[in-house]
């Protein structure tokens, strides 16, 4: 990284109370230089506004979290983005056709229209989560990545027990060795 350049940023969006905060920490743990036993999860609070966190993938990366809440000016961020990482309660159906519409939204922004995107299906921790099957197919997940000008990359997650954040960070890690 040049003198003086800001480390790249990733976007994390997702509709409120998809686990967007306790997601980012774990990473956060799990890609430090000595990591840590995930251990039981921290308490988290809704994301009123943005949150900030370095990760080290070695290379240090900010990943800037917005709340659910604040879909609406989600935009005003979209140019500093290299990375999205969008996040879905696989857990709550009633939020299914809601955070649909968003990553549409989002995945139609032109200043995004070459960044790559990781769609995460979290919560499948949890007793009534739906497949990453049902997901794709609730979604048309086929239509969406056949029609979307981003390479997509698809995971299911459970930022409670860290199920698939090795594969987050390994999708993190290969994006920044081959920036778009």
């Amino acid at each position: 990284m040049a003198a003086g350049r800001s480390p790249p940023t990733f976007l994390l969006l997702g509709a409120a109370g998809g686990g967007k905060s306790l997601l980012v920490r774990r990473l956060r743990q799990l890609s430090a230089e000595e990591p840590a036993e995930l251990g039981e999860p921290p308490a988290t609070l809704p994301t009123v506004g943005t949150n900030l966190t370095d990760l080290r993938l070695p290379r240090r990366v900010t990943v800037r979290e917005l709340g659910g809440c604040m879909g609406p000016i989600w935009p005003s961020y979209y140019s500093e983005c290299s990375a999205l990482l969008f996040v879905v309660d696989a857990s709550n159906p009633s939020q299914v056709s809601s955070s649909c519409i968003q990553l549409l939204s989002v995945l139609s922004a032109a200043p995004l229209a070459s960044v790559p995107v990781l769609v995460l299906f979290n919560k499948i921790d949890l007793p009534c989560y739906m497949s990453l099957v049902e997901m794709k197919s609730l979604f048309r997940m086929q239509d969406i990545v056949s029609c979307a000008t981003q390479p997509i990359t698809l995971l299911e997650t459970s930022a409670r027990d860290g199920t698939g954040l090795a594969d987050v960070l390994q999708w993190l890690r290969s994006t920044l060795k081959d920036p778009c």
